[in-house]
């Protein structure tokens, strides 16, 4: 593994300027990370092999939140035939402003023949929040992709609403070029928040998505979601992509559900069994 490691003081002026590029490739039998760039505070854990051949990353930004004037750039990269299954310990926090706008963009890109499983946990915006999150999948070829996003605007288990500040979010996915899925939320206030034509009033909105996907792993899918009665969720199968949407009144029900639609489907879609990440238990 080559690792390149610059962490400048940020200006004074400004938050949390942060980036980590990361590069997976299969050596002897394992993916590995093979190259790593890290600029501040954004980092990973030491790479976990619980199944094998698979590498399973932990992304950790000690500071533990983003404010105003952060900006945080993810940049991971799976070659051919690797395989990368990348979560963090825990949420990710988006804190109120003063008035600066604070960025995370990830890239993640995926060469034919690899693989690539994301699963954040849920990002809370803060009331008062001013931020914009941008999330890039690029593939190529046969490359497969299981991933999700939850949201949760403010904090729904203290009663607390995102009333104030703006939040926007967006989720493209592209093939060799070609636009699969692109997933925007823009929250700025209570009429976001209640309106028929967006989140209806529900705090907690999540997308889960898979390339590979045939209607045998729609139906799975659909059976499951059937268990979902306390809140509204839909599942599309768009070519080989499966888009899984619902909102929710909190983040647990909908992040237990992606767990089990990943646990069910995991199998048909990259013939391997569910491996928990070892951080989940903690």
């Amino acid at each position: 593994m080559i690792v390149q490691a610059i962490a400048p003081d940020p200006p004074a002026d400004a938050g949390w300027q942060a980036r980590l590029e990361l590069e997976i490739a299969l050596r002897h039998g394992r993916s590995r990370v093979v190259r790593k760039h890290q600029l501040g505070p954004l980092t990973i854990q030491r790479p976990f092999h619980p199944e094998g051949a698979p590498c399973h990353l932990y992304l950790l930004h000690p500071p533990g939140g983003v404010v105003g004037g952060d900006r945080l750039q993810l940049d991971v990269r799976v070659a051919s035939r690797a395989h990368a299954l990348v979560t963090a310990p825990g949420a990710t926090k988006f804190y109120r402003s003063a008035g600066p706008l604070g960025l995370q963009t990830q890239r993640l890109v995926v060469a034919a023949g690899g693989v690539l499983e994301w699963f954040p946990h849920e990002n809370i915006f803060f009331p008062g929040a001013s931020c914009r999150l941008r999330t890039q999948v690029v593939l190529s070829g046969d490359a497969r992709f299981i991933g999700w996003e939850i949201q949760c605007l403010g904090r729904p288990a203290i009663g607390e609403r995102f009333a104030e500040g703006r939040a926007e979010t967006a989720m493209t996915l592209s093939r060799d070029g070609r636009p699969l899925l692109t997933d925007r939320l823009r929250v700025a206030g209570t009429p976001s928040l209640d309106g028929s034509a967006g989140l209806r009033g529900f705090p907690v909105c999540a997308t889960f998505v898979a390339t590979g996907a045939r209607a045998e792993t729609l139906a799975a899918a659909r059976h499951r979601l059937s268990e979902a009665t306390a809140y509204p969720v839909g599942a599309t199968l768009i070519d080989d992509l499966l888009v899984i949407r619902a909102l929710a009144p909190e983040v647990e029900p909908v992040s237990r559900l992606f767990v089990h639609l990943w646990s069910d489907l995991r199998p048909g879609l990259l013939g391997l069994n569910a491996s928990m990440p070892r951080i989940w238990a903690t």
